[in-house]
C-alpha cells in the first residue's frame, strides 16, 4: 500500500517516521503544513491539495496525526481548532480511502471514577475536546471503514511536551508545584505508533474508535517524580498540589484514564506499562 501520514513533525508523527524503517511492508508518504528533511507540505484542511496528492501517489491509507493540541490557545481561537481539527476530517474522509485517525480524552468529561470505554457518552469540556469530537464525527460520516484511536498524555523524545518541560525545571528550580489531583496515563508515542502499524498491518480491517494509551495510572505529581528520577535530578523538591491551586485558563479531566480492553482484544496484543515507556524516551533523549 501506499500511506499518507500527516502531521509529521509532530511527537506521533516523527514517531511514525522513525519505526517505518522497520516496517517495510508497504510505502510511506510524510507530510505537514511545514516542510521539513523528509516531509512534504500539505494542508489537510486543503481538499484540492489533498485529493491532488492522493491522486498523484496513488494513496490506498490516510494516517492522520495531525491536531491543533494547544487546549488553551484553541478557547481563544476556535476557528482555527475546528479547522484543523473537525474540517480537515470531512477533507481526509471524503478520499474514498481507508482513515487512521488519532483522538483524544478530552472527549469525555473528566468526571469519571472507572476507566472510560469506547461506548461511553461523550461530554468534552473545553474547544479542544469540542473540535476533537466533531473531528471523530465528521470522519465516521465521510469515511464509516475510518479507525479511531483515543489517546492521552501523549510525550515523545521530539517536540515540546511534559517530559521535557519537567526536566528543563527541575535543573532550573529548587521546588516544583505539581498537581496530583488529575489521574491519567501517560503514553510513550513511540508506543502509539507501534499501535498504528498495529492496525495497519493486521491481516483483518477492523473499523472503529478505540482507546490506546500505555498500561497503569498516575498523577501528574507522580509521573513528574518518575521523571526526574530517572533524568538522575535529585536537587528539586516535588510539591503535591491541588488543580484549583495551579490556576489553569482552562479546565483539565480530573480523571482521564482510558479503558484499552477493545484494543487488546482485537489485535492481540499487549501494551506496555507506562513507566516502561517513560525509561525508553529517556533513553533516546539522552541517546
Amino acid at each position: 500500500m501506499n500511506i499518507l501520514v500527516t502531521g509529521s513533525n509532530g511527537q506521533l508523527g516523527n514517531e511514525m517516521r522513525v519505526l517505518s524503517a522497520a516496517h517495510p511492508k508497504h510505502n510511506y508518504f510524510f507530510t505537514d503544513v511545514v516542510e521539513a528533511d523528509g516531509v512534504r507540505v500539505l494542508d489537510i484542511t486543503d481538499k484540492a491539495a489533498v485529493s491532488a496528492f492522493v491522486n498523484e501517489h496513488a494513496i490506498d491509507l490516510i494516517v492522520n496525526c495531525a491536531a491543533y493540541t494547544n487546549v488553551d490557545k484553541a478557547e481563544e481561537d476556535e476557528v482555527t481548532a475546528m479547522k484543523i481539527n473537525a474540517e480537515a476530517l470531512s477533507v481526509l474522509g471524503s478520499q474514498g480511502i481507508r482513515v487512521i485517525h488519532i483522538s483524544t480524552d478530552y472527549v469525555f468529561s473528566g468526571d469519571e471514577h472507572i476507566p472510560c470505554r469506547e461506548s461511553d457518552p461523550v461530554a468534552p469540556r473545553t474547544i479542544y475536546g469540542i473540535t476533537k469530537y466533531e473531528g471523530e464525527k465528521r470522519l465516521l460520516a465521510s469515511c464509516p471503514e475510518a479507525v479511531i484511536l483515543r489517546t492521552a498524555w501523549l510525550y515523545s523524545s521530539f517536540g515540546n511536551n511534559f517530559v521535557k518541560t519537567m526536566m528543563r525545571l527541575g535543573k532550573e528550580r529548587k521546588e516544583l508545584g505539581v498537581v496530583f489531583d488529575q489521574i491519567g496515563t501517560p503514553t510513550y508515542a513511540a508506543d502509539l505508533a507501534q499501535a498504528v502499524f498495529t492496525v495497519i498491518e493486521a491481516p483483518v480491517w477492523h473499523p472503529g474508535i478505540y482507546h490506546f494509551t500505555n498500561e497503569g495510572v498516575c498523577s501528574w505529581y507522580d509521573f513528574t517524580i518518575a521523571i526526574l528520577a530517572l533524568a538522575g535530578i535529585s536537587e528539586c523538591r516535588v510539591k503535591p498540589i491541588l488543580s484549583e491551586e495551579y490556576q489553569y485558563k482552562t479546565p483539565r479531566p480530573h480523571y482521564s484514564v482510558l479503558d484499552k480492553s477493545k484494543f487488546k482484544k482485537t489485535f492481540g496484543v499487549e501494551i506496555p506499562y507506562w513507566l516502561d515507556g517513560l525509561r525508553r524516551c529517556m533513553n533516546a533523549l539522552n541517546g
